[in-house]
């Protein structure tokens, strides 16, 4: 008995039905970068290992996909070594690529690569498929899409401040009511310097970003585990629950921080970049969250997240500053800023609130009915102009009972259907129904597009 086919756990397959709503998101971000002045670019699925290890923590490195070297992946590796089971060292000998993680580190790269020929600053956008190793859940995929925006070679807030109206634009748009998160790893920083644990910044990031996951008391005993003290513990804890409006959270955690100049300087960035898109207007909340972290290691000023307020679900936009990470691929002294739309993510949000418009669920415009030869090449003459009109068009391929064709315009949502039999034939126009309104209306070619645009 033939295996029953199926896909790795954590991918899925999507229906056409599934596409047309995934391109409308799609179509919607790719719009809005195109009107912020953003560049597209790809870069491959896979990369050098040695790109990717070390750019996204110790955790991060666990969930990158390795790529067994061609051929004979074993060659070289001595029988002791697959004896001692060392997964770190065997790994460095099989493998040399991995799929990427995320697109950002890949832009590093790219932009190091051809520093020669790109215009500084630089603003790209990247929309294409990303890999992590990652258990599967409710909203967590092993393959999934991202949708970057960044900006490089420029240390100017106002990339910041654009990026978060570039934000509140997209889900304006998508009807998607949204917070916005807000954090700054300089303010982060002088947190660790003020409760005297400067240096367990990443087990304390690494910590405080999985709150909203465990809980603050999981996340005080994890700190613990990595080496702090009750009392330290006890002093971050008032920062990680501190509530109030933006205004008063500043000043409460600017008196917290006054012996960090570092920390006071995060204060400082997040006030501008606050207040400018707050001078812009918007839509969605505005929020800061000292207890967000994003626990990427190559963060280094401001830290973006959105969260969606009417789906339980993770976060669907993230991103914030990483001056330093060009620097690893040496080309230090080029600051970034950037953001990264969870695709399958605002999907799933947008599946659950039913969002979206109702054209999108139709490929097709308009169906023609088949009737026979001299009826069929009548209609083909007219789905070519309507083509070349833009109006999408097809016609039935099989001469079929009516009642067969209008379950199949039903059954793919075909808002139009066009009649062409004996009588239309001769007078050169058509019958066209509107399925919705169960409406008819004789027309000819023009009449057609018009009614039809």
């Amino acid at each position: 008995m033939a295996q029953k086919p199926s896909i790795p756990k954590g991918t899925r397959d999507f229906s056409p039905a599934e596409m047309a709503r995934r391109n409308y998101i799609f179509n919607t971000i790719k719009e809005a970068f195109r009107l912020f002045g953003y560049h597209q670019i790809e870069t491959p699925a896979m990369e050098n290992l040695s790109t990717l290890m070390g750019k996204y923590g110790e955790e991060g490195d666990k969930l990158l996909f390795k790529i067994l070297n061609s051929g004979d992946y074993l060659k070289g590796v001595e029988d002791a070594e697959l004896g001692e089971r060392n997964p770190v060292k065997l790994t460095n000998k099989i493998s040399e690529k991995g799929l990427r993680y995320d697109l950002t580190v890949p832009f590093a790269r790219f932009v190091v690569q051809y520093r020669g020929e790109l215009q500084m600053p630089f603003k790209r956008y990247q929309m294409q498929p990303v890999w992590r190793a990652d258990r599967p859940q409710k909203g967590r995929y092993r393959e999934f899409y991202q949708c970057d925006a960044d900006v490089v070679g420029s240390d100017s807030l106002n990339n910041e401040i654009e990026l978060l109206s570039l934000l509140d634009f997209v889900f304006a748009r998508l009807k998607v009511r949204v917070a916005i998160k807000l954090n700054n790893r300089k303010v982060l920083a002088g947190i660790a310097e003020v409760i005297g644990a400067p240096d367990k910044l990443v087990d304390i990031t690494v910590a405080i970003d999985k709150i909203d996951k465990i809980g603050i008391d999981n996340v005080n005993a994890e700190l613990m585990e990595k080496g702090l003290s009750g009392e330290q513990v006890a002093r971050l804890r008032p920062v990680l629950e501190l509530e109030g409006d933006n205004a008063s959270k500043l000043e409460k955690m600017e008196a917290f921080l006054a012996d960090s100049p570092t920390g006071l300087l995060g204060i400082a960035e997040l006030r501008e970049v606050l207040g400018g898109f707050d001078d812009l207007g918007h839509q969605c909340e505005a929020d800061l969250d000292f207890s967000l972290a994003r626990g990427l290691n190559y963060y280094t000023g401001t830290i973006i997240e959105v969260k969606a307020l009417d789906v339980q679900i993770g976060s669907i936009t993230g991103g914030g500053r990483y001056d330093n990470l060009t620097g690893v691929f040496g080309m230090p002294g080029l600051s970034g800023v950037g953001i990264s739309f969870g695709a399958d993510r605002i999907y799933d949000v947008l599946n659950q609130l039913d969002l979206y418009p109702s054209e999108v669920s139709s490929a097709v415009k308009v169906m023609f009915v088949n009737f026979g030869k001299a009826e069929a090449k009548a209609a083909m003459s007219m789905i070519g102009r309507l083509r070349r009109e833009g109006i999408s068009a097809q016609l039935y391929p099989d001469e079929a009972k009516m009642k067969k064709q209008m379950a199949f315009a039903n059954a793919e949502k075909i808002p139009f259907v066009a009649i062409i039999g004996e009588s239309e034939l001769e007078q050169g126009k058509v019958m066209l129904k509107d399925m919705q309104a169960g409406t008819q209306e004789l027309v000819d070619v023009d009449g057609l597009i018009e009614r039809l645009k």
